[in-house]
């Protein structure tokens, strides 16, 4: 269990005193990570933006109205945005349910008109959110903690509730998974 260093101490005794500015702060350090955490989860653009606020939302109202000791305020953000997105999917469980090539087409179209001028990226972007949606949920999760947030193993494993080897034997078969998942496509390409 990594201790929290100077800087986070000051911050999380400033936001238990309601402090506006530690939140700003608290924001503008998480806001990238914990967003693009959730978007690679969630179907639209619109629902990753809603439940990034709903995280610092949460945050704020914990950490100024608990008694209990936040040991890791990183991890704090990761659980409660996966904690959100499951609530996400439970809550729209019975809503009709969107086709991956539905989500696919809605997806393409909300990001090409913003990302025009970046087609290279685009694409690269594309082929890794259509091999991370195959996936299951826990094997996109770990993948996205570890290459996209570049998060510890031992991170990882608190904020997944998992034993550190549990994460390790987990990512092992999300690799494994991504790998044959990228060589189908790479096939598929070609033909």
């Amino acid at each position: 269990m990594k201790p929290l260093n100077f800087e986070e101490n000051l911050l999380l005794l400033r936001l238990k005193r309601k402090d506006p500015e530690a939140f700003a702060k608290l924001y503008d350090l998480y806001v990238t990570p914990i967003y693009r955490f959730i978007y690679f989860k969630v179907p639209t653009r619109q629902d990753a933006e809603d439940l990034t606020s709903e995280v610092f939302l949460k945050i704020w109202q914990y950490v100024s109205e608990t008694e209990d000791i936040i040991e890791n305020l990183r991890a704090l953000l990761y659980r409660s945005a996966r904690n959100l997105v499951i609530d996400f999917y439970r809550r729209n469980a019975n809503k009709e349910i969107i086709s991956a090539d539905q989500v696919s087409f809605i997806l393409e179209d909300d990001r090409q008109q913003s990302l025009l001028s970046q087609v290279e990226t685009k694409l690269e972007m594309k082929n890794i959110e259509l091999i991370l949606r195959q996936m299951k949920d826990e094997y996109r999760e770990v993948i996205i903690l570890r290459f996209i947030e570049e998060l510890p193993i031992s991170e990882m494993a608190k904020i997944l509730d998992k034993s550190k080897g549990s994460v390790r034997v987990l990512l092992h078969r999300a690799l494994k998974v991504a790998k044959s998942l990228l060589a189908k496509d790479g096939k598929q390409q070609s033909d």
